[in-house]
C-alpha cells in the first residue's frame, strides 16, 4: 500500500517518522492507501522551508503574485474534473456536490487575484503643515492552515491563495482522511510559478498540529473543524503570541413561517439538510415550524420526498445519487448513535435512516436520510452538532419563540428564515445572533468577496475567512507619518517630464 507523504520546498518527499494512517473509499470501505503522520521534526522542516521562502517572496509585487494566482486559476480549470472525482472518491460526497466544492474555492482564487487592489493602503495629505500620512499593508510572515475532512479543496483555498497573494508563505495541514487533493493543488500553484517553499503541505496529527501553534517561526493560524478543537486551537496559538482565526461548530436553525411557500420550503431543506450527507458546516439540521399546521404539512411532505431520495455512490454522470456515504465506518457509527439517542430521548422518528444498505456497496459507510419530529430543546440531537443527514424538527408558536429558541443555541454559524413577508425577514436578520443569514436561501455561505464567520461558539478570534477579513488577517497595517525639509528646487526643465 503507497504512503502519502508531504509537499515541502515545491516536491512531494517521503516521511521517516514510522507513523501512519489509511484512508479509504467511504463508497467501498476500500483503502486507498496510507498518509504519513508527520512527526514534529518534519514539521518543523516545512516551517522553515516557509521562513526561507518568505525572505524573497515578501517583496514580490503584489502585481506578480496575481499573475501567478491568474495561472492558478487556469490550471484548476484545466484540471476541474480530476480533482473533484478524487474529491467524491476520498470524501463520498458525489460528483457533482464535489464539483461545486471546487467552484467554491476557485472563486477565492479568483478574489486573491486582485491582490494589487486589495492590499492598497490609505493616503493623507497635510495632516499637518507639510506632513503627509499614510499607510502600508504588509504580509505577517509563515502562516499555517489546519483543515476538516468535509471540505478537502474549498477550505484549504479559503485560506492560502488570501495568504500568499498578501505576500505571506503557508504551510498546510489537512485532514488525513482524504489528504490526496491539497497536495494535488500545491503541485498546481508550482505549475503555475509558484517559487519553491512558499506553500508548504504536511500531512499528520496532533503532532504536527502542535508544532504549527506553538512553533515562534508561525505568526499566524487559522482553522476549520469541531468547537472543541477550535476552542483547544484559539488557545494554544493565542497563549503562543500568534494571531488565530477558529471557525468552530454549527448547529444551523431554518425558521418556516406559516406564510412561506411550502413546495420552496421542501425543496431547500432537502438539499440543505441532506446534501454531502449532512457534512456541511452550513448545513440545515433543524427546521424550527412557527405552528402546529406548518409543522405538519412539512413533515408530511419531506416524508414523501426524502422516500424518492437515491443514496449511493457518485457515479460523475447526471444520473447519479441525491447523497453519498459519510466520510468513515467511525464517523457513520457516530451518527447512528445519535440516532438511537434521539429515540431513547422521546423524539418522533418519521424517516429511519438506520440498517441502510446500498446494493452493490454494501461494506460502504452509508447512513439514510433521517427525520426527526417533535424535539425539544435540551435533547442532545438538538443540542449538539451530529454532522450527518439527520434532520430534527422543532415546533413553536411565535416568531418571538422561534428567535428566542435559535438565540439561545450556543452556536450561531447560520440560520436562514422562509417567508413571503419583508418585514418579518428584515426583522429577523436584525434581531438574530448569528454570523450568515439566509432570507429564502437555506445555505447563505457568503461569496468570496464577502467574509465567512460565525458567532458565539462558532468562532473563536475576531476575524472571519477569505473576503476582506482575510486580507486583514493575513496582513499587518503600518502607518508613515512624513515631514520633508525644504531643500533646494531644481530650475525649469521643458522637456517631456518622465520618471526619473
Amino acid at each position: 500500500m503507497t504512503t502519502l507523504g508531504n509537499y515541502i520546498n515545491g516536491q512531494r518527499v517521503g516521511s521517516n517518522s514510522g507513523r501512519s494512517a489509511p484512508y479509504y473509499n467511504p463508497a467501498t470501505g476500500e483503502a486507498h492507501g496510507q498518509v504519513a503522520l508527520s512527526s514534529a521534526d518534519e514539521t518543523r522542516a516545512a516551517v522553515a522551508a516557509a521562513q526561507a521562502a518568505f525572505e524573497t517572496w515578501r517583496k514580490v509585487s503584489p502585481l506578480k503574485r496575481a499573475r501567478i494566482m491568474f495561472k492558478f486559476k487556469e490550471l484548476i480549470e484545466r484540471d476541474a474534473e480530476k480533482i473533484a472525482t478524487r474529491i467524491s472518491q476520498e470524501h463520498g460526497k458525489v460528483y457533482s456536490d464535489a464539483f461545486g466544492e471546487l467552484t467554491r474555492g476557485l472563486e477565492v482564487v479568483e478574489f486573491a487575484c486582485g491582490a494589487p487592489h486589495l492590499l492598497k493602503g490609505e493616503h493623507s495629505l497635510n495632516v499637518g503643515t507639510g506632513v503627509d500620512s499614510y499607510s502600508l499593508m504588509q504580509p505577517v510572515g509563515v502562516c499555517a492552515g489546519i483543515t476538516p475532512f468535509n471540505f478537502p479543496a474549498m477550505v484549504p483555498m479559503w485560506m492560502f491563495p488570501v495568504a500568499i497573494a498578501a505576500g505571506n508563505t503557508f504551510v498546510l495541514k489537512p485532514s488525513e482522511k482524504d489528504p490526496t487533493v491539497p497536495i494535488m493543488l500545491a503541485e498546481l500553484l508550482t505549475e503555475a510559478g509558484l517559487p519553491d517553499g512558499v506553500l508548504n503541505v504536511v500531512n499528520g496529527d496532533k503532532e504536527a498540529v502542535d508544532v504549527l501553534l506553538t512553533d515562534e517561526r508561525v505568526e499566524a493560524v487559522s482553522f476549520v473543524g469541531s468547537t472543541p478543537i477550535a476552542e483547544y486551537i484559539y488557545q494554544t496559538a493565542s497563549a503562543h503570541g500568534k494571531r488565530v482565526q477558529a471557525l468552530g461548530g454549527a448547529k444551523n436553525h431554518m425558521v418556516i413561517m406559516p406564510d412561506a411557500d411550502p413546495s420552496q420550503v421542501v425543496s431547500s431543506l432537502l438539499g440543505a439538510a441532506y446534501g454531502s450527507a449532512g457534512e456541511r458546516c452550513m448545513a440545515i439540521s433543524v427546521a424550527v415550524c412557527v405552528g402546529d399546521e406548518v409543522a405538519d404539512h412539512l413533515v408530511r411532505d419531506l416524508t414523501a420526498e426524502i422516500d424518492k431520495m437515491t443514496v449511493g455512490p457518485g457515479t460523475g454522470q447526471k444520473t447519479e445519487p441525491h447523497m453519498g456515504p459519510l466520510v468513515t465506518r467511525e464517523h457513520a457509527d457516530k451518527v447512528l448513535g445519535y440516532i438511537n439517542t434521539g429515540v431513547e430521548e422521546g423524539a418522533s422518528l418519521v424517516v429511519d435512516g438506520r440498517d441502510f444498505v446500498v446494493t452493490g456497496a454494501e461494506h460502504g459507510y452509508f447512513v439514510g436520510p433521517t427525520l426527526f419530529d417533535h424535539v425539544k430543546a435540551g435533547m442532545r440531537i438538538y443540542e449538539e452538532e451530529i454532522f450527518g443527514p439527520v434532520l430534527v424538527v422543532v415546533r413553536v408558536d411565535s416568531y418571538e419563540e422561534a428567535v428566542k429558541l435559535v438565540n439561545r443555541h450556543e452556536y450561531g454559524n447560520g440560520t436562514a428564515i422562509f417567508t413571503r413577508d419583508g418585514d418579518t425577514a428584515r426583522q429577523y436578520s436584525e434581531d438574530i445572533q448569528v454570523g450568515m443569514v439566509g432570507i429564502n436561501v437555506p445555505i447563505p455561505v457568503p461569496m468570496a468577496f464577502h467574509s465567512f464567520g460565525g458567532w458565539k461558539r462558532s468562532l473563536f478570534g475576531p476575524l472571519h475567512v477569505h473576503g476582506p477579513d482575510g486580507i486583514r488577517f493575513y496582513t499587518r497595517m503600518k502607518t508613515v507619518t512624513a515631514r520633508w525639509p525644504t531643500g533646494i528646487r531644481a530650475g525649469a526643465e521643458f522637456s517631456m517630464p518622465t520618471m526619473k
